[in-house]
């Protein structure tokens, strides 16, 4: 009797709670047990407006959509913000993460381009008869003259012997941006091939930059891309921006065209200016086709062409030299923009989104200093994937909100530019590596090496590094009366005791040159939790 007694009592309150929170039970979706944190009804982020309540989750439904929440996880006595809206789709492969910011591949296609040879290859596996009839037939369907030579092909062959896995690596970046390019190349009128003119140009990174200055996926110098409305400020350089240098680069292909009539003229012109191509045309006694001018280009130039039909062949033939690229679990049309309405960083944007913010730097690349700044009557914008838009519209209030407390209570500045002069001394610590300190401080691992002599990659703790920094260096705001800024500017700081209150964007503040995620690595906390009393670790070592 007693049994039946508590199973109808227990009844009763579930009943309650759920006609208390006013959910129609056909309009209930499937429930789960949890330790739920419901919000007030202004939804607001603030701890203290939070109450916690064993209960059975209810989501509330309206139509196909379900209503937004935004919950507040307690973990003792720290909070860790979750924005929730519809379900989770797939998460961008994690071979993004791993190219973000490799320039290897960068630096191998900039090799190979300059100092490209035409010697004869071995290469069993492509016979010349069979490379001919390939290239008769994409000569037959592109505007491009992609007859055989012996150059070309010593080019393809050599690429296939040695480059076959930086060819597979580009593939596999190619299904995430291809689309983009074509797109675009489509509204303009402009054949689709010349997607592969990108893979030549930057080796798809969208924030490559050349020994004299060219930017980003199209490689843009300074000059041109303000001719075609990229703008470049302190904080951003829309060279970068993958879709709007798309666009001014088919604007600028275009007008080559134009000029020339002839999309391999274009292409030569693209890299080494209009002027160049006209001075070798005249030099060879008024030829037109490339092949009879391509002695008198530049040697970058010379080599340009054949990089790029050669890129076109084996990209076309994948197949047939069994390369099996990586398919990209989400294409950049499964994202979407989001025009900001305050000054907001990626670091605050991946807290309270919840999302790895290597993956907000490759979406948002545009912005040098990974702060997306808000200026009247410009727009900026922050792109995520689709399934993280819903969280940071419902919430964006508060979210704004939190990331302006940050700003307000930051203790170093909003970073400045260091100018390439300004020569650094930095000294090796444990887990240092060439690309760790090339990504620190914006530059690429082939700078490091030509400024301090390394023939290798090898690292020995202690020594010392020249660094001419692109990345902002921070200035701190000297203060005699804080103990938390003297402690952070401490070099024998090497741990930190959280305190009530504490994110770990709120403690990467406190000292230089830490960020979320060197927290996260170095102390093993997966998510965003800490609590008071933890100790972190402030290094690698």
């Amino acid at each position: 009797m007693n049994n039946y007694r508590t199973l109808f009592l227990s009844f009763l309150l579930v009943s309650v709670s759920i006609f208390g929170q006013e959910t129609p039970p056909q309009e209930q979706s499937k429930s789960e047990n949890a330790k739920e944190i419901l919000l007030k009804e202004n939804l607001t982020l603030k701890q203290d407006t939070i109450r916690v309540v064993d209960t059975t989750k209810v989501i509330k439904t309206s139509g196909e959509m379900q209503i937004t929440t935004l919950t507040s996880t307690s973990a003792k006595d720290s909070v860790i913000y979750a924005a929730k809206d519809h379900p989770k789709m797939s998460e961008l492969d994690s071979i993004w993460k791993q190219e973000l910011y490799n320039s290897s591949l960068f630096d191998t296609i900039y090799k190979s381009v300059t100092e490209l040879a035409y010697e004869p290859v071995e290469y069993v596996d492509l016979p010349t008869d069979t490379l001919k009839a390939r290239l008769a037939e994409l000569n037959a369907r592109t505007p491009f003259n992609v007859e055989y030579n012996p150059s070309l092909e010593s080019v393809i062959k050599r690429y296939l012997k040695n480059r076959h896995e930086h060819l597979g690596r580009l593939m596999a970046l190619s299904e995430f941006y291809f689309p983009l390019f074509e797109q675009e190349l489509d509204n303009q009128n402009i054949p689709l091939e010349i997607k592969y003119l990108a893979i030549v140009e930057s080796a798809l990174k969208p924030r490559a930059k050349s020994r004299v200055g060219a930017t980003g996926l199209w490689q843009f110098m300074f000059g041109t891309g303000k001719m075609f409305g990229l703008e470049v400020s302190s904080y951003v350089d829309e060279r970068m921006d993958p879709i709007m240098s798309t666009k001014a680069a088919c604007k600028y292909l275009a007008n080559l065209y134009k000029v020339f009539g002839d999309w391999d003229l274009a292409l030569a012109s693209y890299n080494s200016g209009p002027g160049n191509v006209t001075k070798a045309i005249r030099r060879s006694g008024g030829y037109k086709n490339y092949w009879n001018i391509r002695h008198n280009l530049p040697r970058e130039t010379a080599g340009y062409l054949p990089a790029f039909l050669a890129t076109m062949y084996i990209f076309e033939y994948a197949d047939k030299h069994g390369f099996k690229p990586r398919k990209p679990e989400v294409t950049y049309f499964e994202t979407d923009t989001i025009k900001v309405k305050h000054m907001i960083t990626l670091d605050q944007v991946s807290e309270y989104v919840n999302i790895d913010i290597e993956e907000l730097q490759f979406l948002n690349p545009s912005y040098k200093l990974d702060i997306i700044p808000y200026i009247k009557d410009e727009d900026y914008v922050l792109r995520l994937p689709l399934d993280k838009i819903g969280p940071f519209v419902s919430n964006e209030d508060q979210i704004y909100a939190l990331a302006k407390a940050d700003f307000d209570k930051r203790e170093k500045p909003l970073p400045k530019y260091s100018e390439a002069s300004d020569r650094i001394r930095y000294r090796v610590r444990s887990g240092d590596y060439l690309g760790k300190i090339a990504r620190r401080y914006g530059v690429r691992v082939s700078q490091l090496k030509k400024w301090n002599g390394l023939r290798s990659n090898n690292l020995r703790i202690g020594q010392r590094l020249t660094v001419y920094p692109r990345r902002p260096v921070v200035s701190r705001t000297k203060t005699t009366t804080s103990k938390t800024t003297a402690k952070a500017v401490s070099s024998s700081s090497e741990s930190y005791t959280v305190k009530t209150g504490d994110t770990l964007w709120s403690i990467s503040q406190k000292f230089k040159g830490i960020s979320v995620e060197n927290l996260k690595n170095w102390n093993d906390i997966s998510g965003s939790g800490i609590k008071p009393g933890m100790t972190l670790k402030l290094s690698k070592s």
